[in-house]
Formats: C-alpha cells, structure tokens, sequence
C-alpha cells in the first residue's frame, strides 16, 4: 500500500509539472529554469511534438492515467491483476520515452531543460517503486 500511495503521490507531481508547462505554454511565456538557460530552447524544438500532441499534454495525460489507476487499484476493484499489469507496462514504456528525451537533450539538443529531467526523474521513481512493489 505504501509503494502505491508513492506512486499516487509522484503522479501528482509529474501532474502539478505538466500544468505549469502547459500554463505557460498557452501564455506565450517562458518558464523559469533553475538549472542551465536554455528550458525554453527545448521546450519549443521540432522534437515538442509527437503525432501533433505537444509532449506536455501527452505527459499531463501519462500522469493523469497513473494516478487514477494506482487509485483503483488501492481500492481494489474487481479487475485489479490487469490494472496492475497495465501500470507497469505503462511505467516501462513511460520511462523509455523518458530516456529517450533526456539523450535529445543532452546529445541532440545540447540544451538541458529543468522541468523534462524532473518530468523523467518522476516517471523513473515511478518505475522503480513499481518494480519493488
């Protein structure tokens, strides 16, 4: 239960992120970079996008889908056993996506963006407390 409500609770981390980035997205603004100058250089390269969706949406979404079913399967419906399995699949392609765009940043973009390496620290947790669950 612990592991779970660790989880829940690094959702609504990655969810209260995303926000912001997306806030200051719709607002035209840049938002603050505590490490390095360049967060809005890789907020706003080609590589924002995948499939049209910006990547803070779809991260928003990503958190939005872990909280809601770490929070079934705390309450133990029925289908618990897929629920379980559908959140690690979820995790492991969530932190593969993660290191996927922290090697864009630093190899491609060779810009470092405070909020993605949060967002992927997160999902990293995340996934580890999964494992150990």
């Amino acid at each position: 239960m612990t592991a779970l409500a660790l989880i829940f609770t690094l959702a609504a981390i990655g969810i209260a992120e995303t926000r912001y980035l997306i806030t200051k997205r719709m607002e035209g603004n840049a938002p603050v970079c505590f490490i390095g100058q360049d967060c809005h250089k890789v907020l706003v390269s080609r590589y924002n996008k995948i499939l049209g969706v910006h990547n803070d949406i779809l991260g928003l979404l990503f958190y939005l889908s872990v909280g809601f079913i770490t929070a079934l399967i705390v309450l133990e419906v029925p289908t618990s056993l897929p629920l379980v399995l559908f959140l690690g699949v979820m995790l492991f392609v969530g932190s593969l996506m993660s290191i996927y765009f922290t090697y864009l940043q630093g190899v491609v973009l060779n810009s470092w963006c405070f909020w993605c390496l949060m967002s992927a620290m997160t999902i990293w947790l995340m996934t580890i407390v999964f494992i150990f669950i």
